[in-house]
């Protein structure tokens, strides 16, 4: 069996996710919201799994860190303050065919011929003079002194023909040749409205489009066909320009090749407003950061925590950004959780604590099952940092659509605190008991993604082997390999038989007896290979059968005892029901 292409198995970790029902898109049932996602039964326990890990391994195993829940809606003078109503946006360019939008930074360069086409005329009139210029010496136009030079300009070597129709070729002397066919079109015999003349210098009046030249010209043409059919002219005959050749540009969209809009800024802050009316003294936002309302409740929570630098603030909690162009499944939605940690220190201290806390990111995601091996820390040079950045590592993880950030670990510097403090007029200093100091802490941030660290387990742990069937021929079985810790259901109880009362009953016991310590499933429908498969494709690391030896039956000496199977070998060994919690919470973490 030939392993999948990375994009065949995006297809099948997302056909995966709705079919088992991790993840839905949000509204499908009226065509899908964009940018938004649904976790459904096993898509809940598995987040949930990562965010109590997260503030387990955070907070509660710390002494240095305390927790805070701030609210979504945001006022605007606290984003006013943090830059983000100002700045916080990205540069956006639109395709002049589709509309279609993109982030600037995200076109992906290409290489290959830009071909211009700098106008259009309408078939009609174009095959109107087609069959003029076949019978010249009964043509009146040809037959015109003023219009002949022009035509035979024109018409002849400069006119090819696509697979689409009609395209008039312009070399080098387009400028004349343009206005001889302008002044042809212009004639009293055709409607001067029949041409679209466009400046070459107009980039909303100009379609620009992008052809790789083993592609040949005819992608080209069509997409200019649709540019003029926009602006009016039902059945276009294009007229071809110059071409350049171009390296690594992002000036065309790399789905259709036409030219892009210039670049402009787009502010990602959703914007809505407080009470009955809706002018500007009731603005509020969608948090697009939860880190602002740890710092402006900073000094509230350093009294009442009693804490001493260095600490930090934790939070997991909902955030909102407009994004462009939501893609990649879940990667980039519009709605999405944040797990983040503020960490406050003094500031000759913050080098030390990004290092740190770099480290201690890296560890984190090997003990949910991501192997150090697909995580990479990449050091953000200077031209990518914030202004206000001292230092940042994103750390990287190997999707099957490339390499992207999962969580990025910024030394902030004071930056966040002091405006905080100059836009409220509030103090937000800190007192050294040591030194006697006042001075505003340095902040080191570690920022991390839920819904990108759950798209990262799913995609790291799905797999696909070959296993026997209860036949005992060889079948693909599609697993997932969760770390037990990270995994939605932790076991899966099976009675061999349904319709085996006694089998039933000890079964339902047993899922009593592990309720109250794990999450488990009861599966009774169906061969218990099938069961078996079916837990092993959502990722649960154990299932428990219930068979004649667990009634004695067979073995007095098995009485009390089933079976118990691992997902990832298929081994299956027989344990006693009185000792199944203990080997199955020690197995778990």
């Amino acid at each position: 069996m030939s392993a999948p292409t990375d994009a065949q198995r995006m297809e099948k970790i997302v056909s995966l996710c709705k079919r088992r029902g991790f993840i839905f898109q949000s509204g499908e049932i009226y065509g899908g919201l964009n940018g938004a996602w649904d976790y459904g039964p096993l898509g809940v326990e598995l987040k949930r799994n990562l965010k109590n890990y997260w503030w387990r391994v955070m907070v509660h195993e710390r002494d240095d860190v305390v927790g805070m829940d701030g609210a979504i809606l945001t006022h605007p003078a606290v984003l006013k303050a943090s830059g983000h109503v100002q700045g916080f946006s990205d540069l956006m360019v639109d395709c002049l065919v589709t509309g279609k939008r993109f982030r600037a930074d995200q076109v992906e360069g290409q290489t290959g011929w830009a071909v211009e086409f700098i106008g259009a005329v309408d078939a009609d009139s174009f095959h109107k003079l087609l069959e003029e210029g076949k019978t010249p010496e009964r043509s009146r136009i040809w037959s015109r002194p003023d219009l002949a030079p022009h035509l035979r300009e024109v018409i002849g070597p400069v006119m090819g023909e696509s697979k689409l129709g009609y395209v008039l070729q312009l070399d080098d002397r387009r400028e004349e040749k343009l206005t001889a066919l302008q002044k042809l079109i212009e004639a009293r015999e055709f409607a001067a409205s029949s041409f679209e003349p466009f400046s070459a210098l107009n980039i909303t009046a100009n379609a620009k489009l992008f052809t790789i030249i083993s592609g040949g010209l005819n992608p080209a043409i069509k997409v200019a066909i649709q540019f003029y059919e926009k602006r009016g002219i039902a059945r276009p005959v294009v007229i071809m320009g110059r071409r350049q050749f171009c390296e690594n540009t992002t000036q065309y969209n790399p789905e259709n090749g036409s030219l892009l809009t210039e670049p402009r800024a787009f502010n990602l802050m959703f914007k809505t407003y407080i009470g009955a009316t809706e002018d500007e003294s009731s603005v509020a936002y969608l948090r697009p950061e939860t880190a602002q309302s740890i710092f402006v409740q900073f000094k509230n929570i350093l009294e009442v925590s009693r804490k001493r630098l260095p600490f930090g603030i934790a939070q997991i909690g909902k955030a909102f950004r407009n994004e462009i162009n939501p893609r990649n499944f879940t990667f980039r939605s519009r709605e999405f959780e944040q797990m983040e940690l503020e960490y406050f220190c003094p500031g000759e201290e913050g080098m030390k604590w990004l290092d740190y806390w770099l480290e201690e990111r890296l560890k984190f995601y090997e003990d949910i099952g991501i192997p150090r091996d697909r995580l990479h820390a990449r050091e953000v040079p200077d031209e990518e940092r914030a202004f206000y950045s001292k230092g940042t590592y994103d750390i990287e993880y190997d999707f099957p659509f490339g390499r992207q950030e999962l969580e990025g670990v910024a030394y902030r510097t004071d930056y966040d605190l002091l405006q905080h403090q100059k836009a409220s007029g509030k103090s937000l200093e800190y007192f050294d008991d040591a030194t006697r100091q006042r001075f505003i802490p340095h902040v080191v941030e570690p920022s991390a993604g839920v819904d990108r660290t759950i798209l990262a387990l799913i995609c790291d742990a799905y797999a696909e082997d070959q296993a026997p069937d209860e036949k005992g021929k060889m079948e693909t079985r599609i697993v997932l390999r969760f770390h037990p810790r990270m995994a939605p259901i932790k076991c899966a109880i099976f009675p061999l038989l349904k319709n085996k009362e006694q089998l039933v009953a000890k079964a339902k016991e047993v899922v009593a007896l592990l309720r109250p310590h794990i999450t488990v499933f009861y599966d009774e429908s169906g061969a218990i290979g099938r069961r078996y498969r079916r837990q092993d494709e959502i990722g649960t690391p154990f299932g428990v059968t219930i068979d004649f030896e667990t009634l004695g039956e067979k073995d007095p000496a098995l009485r009390e005892t089933v079976t118990l199977r691992n997902r990832d070998s298929m081994q299956q060994e027989r344990v006693a029901i009185r000792e199944l919690v203990n080997i199955l919470t020690s197995r778990l973490h």
